[in-house]
């Protein structure tokens, strides 16, 4: 039965070649195998052994190089195109078959689903008609192969892969397999399912599962002109300098080369941000 066959170790009798492939027969249907993959030639009705799959022309296919995923075995894939009437097709290393994650596996939000470029962590499974399916990884797959962070990734830099999407927010996996979670409040944009983000550890809870944001540092969200102010007060003795929204446009255009409104808006940010504060007619720094 061709469900029993395929995207499994199988052994065939060699019946016949060409200049490409060598053919060769399990209960009747008969598989093909690229040569090239071949160390030696075998002889006409010797077994050869291969991992059985469907090319995307529809021919039966024998590989010496399997890929990765196979029956409730997990890896990662990169998906190379969206079908919306089917489901995103996901490249799991072999040259000539990409395997379907079906449409009712997807986000109901079309938006949310994986595009290209994205990456999917499926298993296989072959339904009765011997196609092989990609299978998502599930979240208790994900915590299994995960470890534990701890609280000195605090405020450090990480890429992950969003595996799992829910209302309360988006579930990621590192590239170093820890988890971590991200909060509506935490991004102005839900990301995709699949799509690798690049986020700051804001927290660790005691699960040793990370906190994250997509948001930027305060110091990254600010102004050029916010910027530059920064780093007059981070270079001033004491890291106080004497002008304010009070100071005159003269003084402020004399020190900082911008207006005293350009000003007014740059110190508004880092005082938003909780990194100036103004007192007795000097911006301080803020510890």
């Amino acid at each position: 039965m061709l469900k029993d066959i395929m995207a499994q170790n199988v052994t065939a009798t060699v019946t016949d070649e060409n200049d490409e492939f060598v053919f060769a027969q399990i209960d009747g249907l008969t598989f093909k195998l690229d040569k090239n993959e071949l160390i030696k030639m075998p002889k006409m009705g010797s077994k050869i052994s291969g991992w059985a799959y469907e090319n995307e022309n529809h021919e039966l296919q024998l590989t010496k190089n399997p890929p990765k995923s196979g029956i409730d075995k997990y890896a990662w894939g990169t998906v190379v195109k969206v079908q919306r009437n089917l489901g995103v097709f996901v490249n799991i290393g072999l040259p000539n078959k990409d395997v379907v994650v079906s449409m009712d596996d997807m986000p109901a939000m079309a938006e949310l689903w994986p595009a290209k470029g994205d990456r999917l962590m499926v298993a296989l499974s072959v339904d009765d008609k011997g196609r092989i399916w990609g299978k998502l990884a599930t979240d208790s797959m994900f915590h299994g192969v995960s470890d534990k962070a701890d609280t000195s990734m605090k405020n450090k830099d990480v890429t992950a892969t969003v595996y799992m999407l829910k209302i309360t927010g988006t579930h990621v996996i590192t590239n170093d397999y820890q988890l971590g979670f991200i909060h509506p409040s935490e991004r102005e944009v839900e990301p995709r399912l699949g799509e690798v983000v690049n986020a700051r550890v804001i927290g660790v809870n005691d699960r040793g599962e990370l906190n994250l944001s997509l948001k930027p540092r305060a110091f990254e969200a600010i102004s050029d002109d916010a910027q530059m102010i920064l780093a007059a007060l981070q270079h001033s003795q004491a890291h106080v300098l004497p002008y304010t929204d009070k100071s005159s446009p003269d003084e402020i255009k004399a020190y900082f080369g911008i207006s005293k409104g350009a000003f007014k808006r740059a110190v508004g940010h880092l005082m938003k941000a909780g990194l100036v504060h103004q007192e007795d007619g000097l911006l301080i720094l803020n510890d």
